[in-house]
């Protein structure tokens, strides 16, 4: 019987993959047989992701990189291309800030640019040719429910978020007739270590209280786990999605649709 959601002879290329959700969706693809190459800044994070994949049996390269450096980008994926395709690429590596525009300096708004929208666009500039020259490529980018509604003290992610889910429509246009499909996943709130140290930092001493009161601002009333979205990223860079492109995906356990009622 064919194994649905395979991977099996696939590179897939991972920004951010040593923690939260990109770490969930390195170690889901490289069980469906991917071979994943993951793309951090922090190297250290990276490596014990791949101890992980690697401890099951399955096959994985950590590189520590810089989304936000196309020189970096350009030449890391430029040695994966040397030894492998390019099949896949999830632009997961992303920075958040808090605060509205009154409280948002100007060098944390480079800062998320130059992360969340500069590093999709570096890592999908360095896949694209690649993707070309091989008629065929699935590329995944990480958006966010803010890219689609409103979300108090969130100006700066917003945006970047916004961007995201704009490149995805247009990258999906201009490639289609090259086999390229690009979607995106737009996730609510899902409980990563970002979560708990947001929370451990603003909300000593009232950590529990705070994840509750967090979690259910979701009407599902809990937040989202990352195997959720690593399973939901498997499907879109699987064949069984072949007939889908330039599509968001909200996974938020109903907050846009119920939240507008």
């Amino acid at each position: 019987m064919k194994t649905k959601f395979s991977l099996k002879n696939k590179a897939a290329i991972i920004t951010g993959g040593g923690s939260g959700i990109g770490k969930a969706i390195a170690e889901t693809f490289s069980q469906q047989g991917a071979l994943v190459h993951i793309l951090d800044y922090d190297l250290q994070s990276a490596l014990q992701t791949v101890e992980a994949i690697k401890a099951k049996g399955f096959l994985a390269t950590a590189h520590h990189c810089d989304v936000a450096n196309f020189e970096q980008v350009s030449d890391i994926i430029s040695n994966i291309s040397s030894h492998t395709s390019v099949d896949i690429l999830v632009n997961n590596a992303g920075v958040a800030h808090v605060g509205n525009i009154e409280s948002c300096e100007e060098e944390d708004l480079d800062r998320l640019y130059n992360i969340n929208i500069k590093g999709v666009f570096n890592c999908t500039k360095a896949c694209i040719s690649l993707m070309k020259t091989q008629n065929s490529g699935v590329i995944l980018n990480l958006a966010s429910i803010a890219s689609s509604v409103g979300i108090s003290d969130r100006f700066a992610y917003s945006m970047t978020k916004g961007a995201v889910l704009t490149m995805t429509y247009s990258i999906a246009k201009d490639y289609i007739n090259h086999n390229i499909r690009c979607n995106c996943i737009s996730p609510a709130r899902v409980h990563t270590p970002f979560v708990d140290g947001f929370i451990k930092k603003n909300y000593p001493g009232k950590e529990s209280e705070m994840f509750e009161n967090l979690s259910k601002t979701q009407p599902i009333g809990r937040m989202g786990m990352p195997q959720e979205i690593a399973d939901l990223a498997l499907f879109l860079c699987s064949n069984e999605s072949s007939f889908i492109t330039g599509s968001n995906y909200g996974i938020d356990g109903g907050y846009i649709t119920l939240n507008s009622r």
